[in-house]
């Protein structure tokens, strides 16, 4: 009897350790992360055929259109892992180069009232919008992910399982890296009002 008690002591303690609570956090937030990407890559196999189809028909607009198409190519370039997450300098490098490809999509927003292809730029912008959208909820989800996994290796008992058999590191959360990116933009139509 005394054998299966002791036997059972160190079962319990290992379960109440995070021996599979940190893992299972862990590949949450990656896979979170992978959802991100999967927005972003949304966005640039997206951006280019809408953009396509946009040319066709309001050859006017191409330098806006080169713009975004240009930001998105170089956003394209810069890839980020799931091991690159606890390096705050490589999750920065992929924040900035998606930054310029948002700052690109607000200048083709900013020119939306002159442009003249209006039924394919109404559907290039609701596309752009849910986009957007779809990127900021996989954000969200993936900084919840994040939270969720930093805080368990952090807290008893399960820092004991995530220090002594993971080596676990916290993950970067995504933050904003656009200048002014916490202030609203100020909407001007150039109507005088």
């Amino acid at each position: 009897m005394h054998r299966s008690v002791f036997a059972l002591v160190p079962a319990i303690v290992l379960a109440g350790c995070g021996i599979n609570s940190v893992p299972t956090a862990e590949e949450n937030a990656k896979a979170r992360w992978a959802d991100v990407q999967n927005q972003y890559q949304r966005r640039a196999d997206l951006i280019p055929n809408l953009v396509s189809t946009v040319r066709a028909a309001g050859a006017q607009e191409k330098d806006i259109l080169v713009q975004v198409t240009q930001a998105r190519a170089g956003a394209n370039q810069v890839q980020l892992t799931g091991e690159q997450l606890t390096d705050p300098a490589a999750v920065a490098n992929f924040q900035r180069a998606q930054g310029a490809v948002t700052m690109s999509l607000q200048r083709l927003q900013e020119a939306y009232p002159e442009l003249k292809s209006q039924g394919n730029y109404t559907t290039l912008m609701s596309q752009l919008e849910g986009t957007e959208n779809r990127i900021t909820i996989a954000r969200n989800d993936y900084n919840g992910a994040v939270q969720a996994y930093n805080t368990r290796i952090r807290t008893f008992p399960d820092a004991v399982g995530a220090k002594i058999f993971y080596g676990a590191k916290p993950l970067v959360p995504f933050q904003a890296t656009t200048p002014g990116a916490d202030t609203a933009p100020t909407v001007n139509f150039g109507n005088g009002s």
